[in-house]
């Protein structure tokens, strides 16, 4: 008989699983499960990579003065306020493991990002789901929602997988109608998809009880990489360093996030691809009679009329070699949710989606 057995909440976490990443018949497979950026990262990041790889025999800084001041000056912010991590993921298991624990709840809302209740129960505190209103976030259900215990809500801003934004507005009242003692983290990992968006920058700078996380591996194309960073107030960012472990970024991770922090002519270019083909997209599936909100984000929520429905459109795309993410998971049996890709991709997938369409007349 086992002797030792494990803390709080972890036997509550399911195992992720990821999306697919090859089809079987199909040698060549258009993967848009994952919302990665088409054009891949930035050529200065994998040029800064490769300058660096000779370097890998070598600690990396445990500051990450460079990086933070590269990503202080592409954003305007003090760099002394920026935490860097493993992907945005890391930041948001500092911010929950630092200020949550047994006896303490974690809000997040029913559409939000599946890791959310899994960073809640390796904190060992109680994750509460909150209902969104027509795929979008409901200030009026969180706040109703937070009690006592409340320590920490978790925000998806745009969401994941509705590609729904919150107003600045109503971003705004959630944050004045939280109690001062309970951390808002805004989860800002597609902002720059989003025109006129500022991740959450302007409320992280003014309030004592807010974190912006941002990631690399959207826009800057680094998801392999995995690096991501929050904002906050600088006791926040102090006491959350703390659990940080000191070498958790390689020099490659630092060489090519400086550089690509700093290629804003990378994100620009790549932002004004996705809001085209995206456009495209959107209106070809709504011409296709499948519903779908507008994104502000890099992928799009396709909703049929049913699951079986969504199924039959997914194996008619697999069959073309297509990949994109069924999202029952995220209370939504009848959604695809689908990334924009470039010109050429985008033309296939609205091409195999017509063909599928014509074939059920």
């Amino acid at each position: 008989m086992t002797k030792f057995s494990p803390q709080p909440g972890i036997m509550e976490i399911d195992l992720y699983v990821g999306g697919k990443s090859a089809l079987a018949g199909h040698a060549e497979v258009l993967k848009l499960s994952s919302n990665e950026n088409p054009l891949g990262p930035p050529p200065s990041a994998i040029a800064a990579m490769q300058e660096a790889a000779p370097r890998a025999h070598l600690y990396p800084s445990t500051d990450h003065a460079a990086l933070r001041h590269a990503i202080a000056e592409a954003h305007d912010l003090d760099p002394e306020r920026i935490i860097c991590g493993v992907g945005s993921d890391e930041v948001l298991q500092f911010v929950t493991q630092a200020y949550a624990g047994p006896g303490d709840e974690i809000i997040h809302t029913e559409h939000g990002f599946s890791m959310y209740p899994i960073l809640t129960h390796m904190a060992g505190a109680t994750p509460v789901r909150v209902p969104e209103k027509d795929r979008v976030v409901d200030v009026d259900a969180i706040l109703a929602a937070v009690t006592e215990r409340t320590r920490i809500v978790l925000l998806t801003n745009p969401g994941n997988p509705t590609g729904t934004r919150l107003s600045d507005a109503e971003l705004t009242r959630l944050a004045d109608g939280l109690p001062g003692d309970v951390i808002l983290v805004i989860d800002s990992a597609y902002a720059e998809y989003a025109e006129g968006y500022d991740g959450g920058k302007s409320l992280a700078e003014t309030r004592d009880n807010i974190l912006m996380t941002r990631t690399f591996s959207k826009i800057y194309g680094l998801g392999g990489l995995r690096l991501g960073w929050g904002y906050g107030p600088r006791g926040m960012i102090e006491v959350m360093t703390r659990i940080r472990q000191p070498f958790n970024l390689s020099v490659l991770h630092l060489a090519a996030g400086e550089v690509a922090a700093r290629d804003q002519d990378w994100v620009s270019h790549c932002a004004a691809l996705n809001a085209d083909q995206r456009a495209r997209l959107t209106g070809a599936l709504r011409q296709l009679g499948i519903a779908c909100d507008d994104s502000d984000t890099n992928f799009v929520l396709a909703r049929f009329a049913d699951e079986t429905q969504a199924i039959a459109a997914d194996t008619a795309l697999q069959s073309e070699g297509i990949i994109v993410r069924r999202v029952g998971g995220y209370g939504f049996p009848e959604g695809l949710r689908i990334t924009v890709g470039d010109e050429a991709q985008t033309g296939r997938v609205i091409a195999a989606l017509t063909r599928w369409r014509e074939g059920m007349a």
